[in-house]
């Protein structure tokens, strides 16, 4: 594996165990992480690079804050905006590297900025709230919109809401920023559906649901009007006796996307699937636990053969080498130290 690549993993700053993001070097042969220092964000939540792996994009306080990754893979900070609402959970990015896309999970609002030609954070250009499917108090049945991403066409965002149990699809226009909504994905009643990814042919979408802890797979055709969406397949996130207090959370292809891995919570387990890349059906072939506790994101190492485990509760991450012949996760090297992680970016320089 050739290139040079850095890890950037976000953390919550508030108790002042942490900075916001630590930055690493990252050792691909050994399937390691390496620290070299830590950067201030008001609690880091979400990280994501962008397209040309020159700008990082971090969740905060104050509402999204850019940075430019240097050449050595340290962080300059550009600017910040202020998204007028509450503070963002996900982020993603316009293939192009022209817009954000921030989901907000407390006041179920989703906003589209700007970016400018140097990657700094511009001006919203539109906003939306998602309205309940009624008054209950607690989480389930209040809006909490959890992730976004642009269709592979680039010709609509789709929205997933983990509250109201649906991922609600808007017609993007990409002059002016604009989104209006056109047609709604409808999940189970009290699902979760908490986030979701594209297959990079763009002929299926995967959709993780935290509270029934399942994989939803659609198939994904594009049309003018709206796309055509079709349920193909329902799999669990866990194996057969899995902790009742399970909630699915992280899901991430690894680089080839012949394989799919899902982290749950409760069960402090990462579960490991075979995609076929022509039906887009996923076939559970293990899962196994990451020695530690509440693995809120995973993520996988360019080489395809390492993973590392972002353990939230315990302030860990824990390194495996995937055996796919034998379908397993053998841990490899030492766990890490690190406050509360809550996301992990690697990046190519």
């Amino acid at each position: 594996m050739t290139g040079k690549y850095m890890a950037y993993v976000g953390s919550y700053s508030y108790t002042g165990k942490a900075k916001g993001i630590t930055v690493y070097d990252v050792d691909v042969e050994k399937g390691q992480f390496v620290y070299r220092c830590e950067v201030e964000v008001d609690n880091s939540s979400y990280l994501k690079a962008s397209n040309s792996g020159k700008v990082l994009y971090s969740i905060a306080d104050e509402g999204v804050v850019a940075f430019q990754i240097l050449q050595n893979g340290s962080l300059n900070r550009l600017n910040s905006v202020n998204i007028k609402g509450m503070r963002g959970c996900h982020i993603s990015i316009s293939p192009d590297d022209s817009y954000l896309f921030i989901s907000g999970y407390h006041d179920g609002k989703i906003t589209v900025v700007k970016l400018n030609e140097d990657g700094s954070v511009g001006a919203i250009t539109d906003g939306v709230f998602h309205k309940g499917l009624g008054s209950v108090a607690e989480r389930n049945f209040r809006p909490h919109v959890s992730c976004s991403h642009l269709t592979p066409d680039g010709k609509f965002l789709m929205v997933a809401d983990v509250g109201i149990d649906q991922i609600k699809i808007y017609r993007f226009d990409a002059h002016d920023g604009k989104i209006s909504h056109v047609d709604t994905v409808r999940s189970e009643l009290e699902s979760g559906p908490k986030s979701f990814q594209f297959s990079k042919d763009g002929k299926f979408f995967y959709v993780v649901h935290e509270l029934k802890n399942v994989i939803d797979v659609y198939s994904y055709q594009s049309e003018d009007r709206v796309p055509v969406i079709e349920k193909v397949q329902t799999i669990a996130t866990t194996g057969d006796d899995p902790d009742p207090l399970t909630a699915a959370c992280a899901m991430r292809f690894e680089p080839n996307e012949d394989y799919l891995f899902c982290s749950n919570a409760g069960d402090n387990t990462v579960s490991m699937y075979e995609r076929d890349t022509e039906t887009g059906f996923l076939e559970l072939k293990s899962c196994l636990p990451i020695s530690g506790n509440y693995p809120k994101d995973i993520a996988l190492f360019p080489d395809s053969v390492h993973l590392a485990s972002l353990n939230h509760v315990s302030g860990s991450i824990s390194f495996f080498r995937v055996d796919y012949e034998k379908s397993l996760l053998v841990m490899s090297g030492r766990t890490i130290r690190v406050n509360e992680p809550n996301c992990c970016e690697i990046v190519k320089l």
